[in-house]
């Protein structure tokens, strides 16, 4: 009986410490999540502009930009995949990779060939463990995006978008990623980039705006070769921080989850250390009942 009851009380220090540290972990996650939704919500008015100015250059003028035709051939598809840097956040992970290899897969069947471009190290140690080849990977700024990131991301992109698939470049660029919805629903969506899709109707929830005849200074190509990559860094920009909103809450409620069941587990042990301390002490009290009778009937 005392071996067991030490068995118990060791079970439940381990929970309450497990509980220590996850509950630590959802306060933690807690201020981020706010951080985070801070910051999507600031980035939205400016992505909304870009998004309008793309339009009207697009609507209004009739260039056939490199970036919004369509090409005849699409060999090669890049798919760039925003996973995070560190687990415990449930499903997380799991989810954005298996839509990703859907992707991948639904790619194959239209005769193209996916290229992946990752963020984060999850995503970069799935690749690795399954000897999978990856086009580039970006690792470490996935909790708290800084623009420089979207702006390395956007430029490769480009640059690969540029060369072509017939070049060893990709003809379409696919994002896929964890969208932000509440703090208990995360998404995953995927997005196709380029060739430019326009989200603008969408995204907008107000009436719709009539916008007036616009004019081109110097012209509508050298006006969409500066807005188009400002465009792209936007939407790879607001892919990462809605990750990393969806990482952040993700992370909350798994750790909500883990704390509960800590509890849980601390309550069962409570009651079968109480029980066997019970059973140790009407073994007890038999046993000294039962040596008063063998001393009586002795004499």
């Amino acid at each position: 009986m005392g071996a067991q009851l030490r068995v118990y009380k060791q079970k439940i220090s381990t929970a309450q410490t497990t509980k220590k540290i996850t509950k630590a972990m959802e306060l933690i996650a807690a201020s981020r999540i706010q951080k985070a939704m801070t910051r999507v919500r600031a980035s939205s008015p400016f992505a909304r502009a870009v998004t309008r100015a793309v339009s009207a250059v697009s609507t209004h003028s009739n260039v056939e930009h490199p970036l919004t035709k369509e090409r005849e051939v699409i060999s090669r598809s890049a798919v760039v995949i925003f996973a995070s840097d560190r687990g415990l956040a449930g499903a997380f992970n799991s989810q954005i990779l298996r839509e990703g290899m859907e992707l991948a897969e639904l790619l194959r069947q239209q005769g193209k060939e996916p290229v992946f471009y990752l963020v984060g190290r999850r995503a970069v140690g799935y690749f690795q463990f399954r000897r999978m080849q990856a086009a580039a990977e970006w690792t470490g700024d996935t909790d708290t995006p800084h623009f420089t990131t979207a702006e390395e991301i956007a430029a490769t992109l480009l640059e690969a978008y540029d060369r072509s698939g017939a070049d060893g470049g990709v003809d379409e660029i696919n994002l896929v990623y964890n969208r932000f919805v509440s703090m208990m629903t995360q998404t995953p969506e995927t997005v196709r980039l380029l060739p430019l899709e326009v989200v603008e109707a969408s995204e907008s929830t107000g009436p719709a705006q009539v916008y007036p005849l616009y004019e081109f200074e110097p012209d509508a190509g050298v006006v969409l070769d500066a807005l188009l990559p400002v465009y792209i860094q936007s939407r790879v920009f607001n892919a990462l921080l809605q990750s990393s909103a969806a990482k952040h809450a993700a992370t909350q409620k798994a750790m909500k989850s883990a704390s509960d069941n800590a509890d849980k587990l601390i309550t069962d042990y409570t009651r079968l250390r109480n029980n066997a301390r019970q059973a140790e002490i009407t073994q007890q009290i038999a046993e000294i009942v039962g040596g008063a009778d063998a001393l009586s009937s002795g004499k």
